[in-house]
């Protein structure tokens, strides 16, 4: 018996100007899909070129985005989004600094833009997929339910980021670059065969809205100077800070304390209140977080019944770490197999089940190993 061909698929890819979109959008149709390029234009201004590896969405990267459409030959558009992207990204980012906690915007984006305004407006022009180049894998099972997981190789998986789609948006995700095996340096050099000149543009590490780095000088230009005590775990004021959103938890530099504390070992930021501007720093050992708890969970199918064990991801370049967690009512209690460190209000925590992404929620409060901060 001849197994029937899966039908060709109408894909938007999404474009950035990169190296891995502009492989993913050639994979695609090389597949036999019939693919459209977009690019998303971010920025209200993008006016500047990127500096290095600095940023994105600047008009450098759009033109890239549509040189790299025309060779491989698909139509290609600009949509813009800047609009959107301000509102669900950009001033999430700073409200979240600006309450003590510490968010992730590229997570944001993915949810809000990538996967909510691109998909939304994708379906409704009558297309059915919408094509990224993350590295992640979507897994069709016999009943047609779709399960979210890690790429295959995990140097590159990006599936921390991918955490907030649904089952429904999953339908209609596409990730060419997932089960590929291959190092950066492959990508790279099948980018070349195929004459795509991003073959060696340098990737963006950095929050793409703040293209010279410089987080904290982002926030005070936006939320202003407020000066502030730095205390220690007792109370007693250790020195003064400009703003209580320019640090975040687990943060050892830049603290300007003036003095060492009486055991000669470094002090790390434990807790940051923007209720009375307070940054609390102390010993590294009190950063131990036992458990946690996070709201607004959002899940790749099913959401979990009964407490269970998984592995959770609570950053986008961090290992995994065993947990227990309980979904009850609307909040995720997470308890740790070991403490861990360095967790912030405002981060994600991503769980899977083996190499299948669970979901993700945001970290609302923490618990302390020790009684200080817990």
């Amino acid at each position: 018996m001849t197994k029937t061909p899966p039908r060709p698929l109408r894909v938007l890819a999404a474009m950035s100007g990169g190296v891995d979109s502009a492989v993913a959008a050639a994979r695609a149709a090389e597949a036999g899909h019939d693919v459209t390029g977009v690019h998303l234009a971010l920025s209200a201004n993008p006016q500047s070129f990127r500096t290095g590896a600095r940023g994105c969405c600047t008009i450098e990267d759009s033109r890239d985005a549509r040189r790299a459409a025309d060779v491989i030959g698909i139509p290609f558009y600009v949509w813009d989004l800047a609009e959107r992207f301000r509102e669900d990204v950009v001033e999430d980012f700073i409200a979240e600094y600006e309450a003590g906690r510490t968010p992730n915007p590229c997570l944001r984006c993915n949810e809000k833009i990538k996967f909510a305004a691109l998909l939304d407006k994708a379906l409704a022009l009558g297309f059915d997929a919408v094509c990224t180049g993350h590295y992640a894998t979507v897994v069709l099972n016999e009943n047609g339910s779709r399960e979210l997981h890690r790429a295959s190789d995990m140097a590159k998986d990006q599936s921390y980021v991918l955490g907030v789609l649904d089952e429904k948006q999953l339908a209609h995700a596409m990730f060419p670059l997932g089960d590929t095996l291959t190092t950066k340096d492959e990508i790279r050099a099948e980018a070349e065969r195929r004459g795509l000149a991003v073959a060696k543009k340098p990737d963006s590490h950095d929050i793409c809205f703040i293209t010279d780095g410089d987080t904290q000088g982002f926030l005070a230009g936006r939320l202003g100077k407020a000066e502030g005590d730095i205390v220690d775990e007792s109370g007693a004021k250790l020195g003064t800070h400009e703003g209580a959103y320019g640090f975040t938890i687990g943060q050892r530099k830049g603290l300007r304390i003036g003095h060492p504390a009486a055991d000669g070992k470094p002090r790390y930021v434990l807790d940051i209140s923007p209720v009375n501007n307070t940054v609390t720093v102390g010993p590294v050992e009190a950063l131990d977080v036992t458990g946690l708890t996070a709201i607004k969970p959002r899940w790749c199918g099913d959401a979990p019944t009964g407490p269970g064990t998984y592995t959770a991801q609570l950053r986008a370049h961090g290992g995994e770490t065993e947990v227990t967690a309980e979904l009850v009512g609307d909040e995720l209690r997470v308890s740790f197999t070991e403490p861990v460190r360095g967790v912030a209000p405002g981060q994600a925590i991503v769980l899977y089940d083996d190499t299948r992404v669970v979901g993700s929620a945001t970290i609302a409060t923490t618990a302390r190993a020790t009684a200080a901060l817990a």
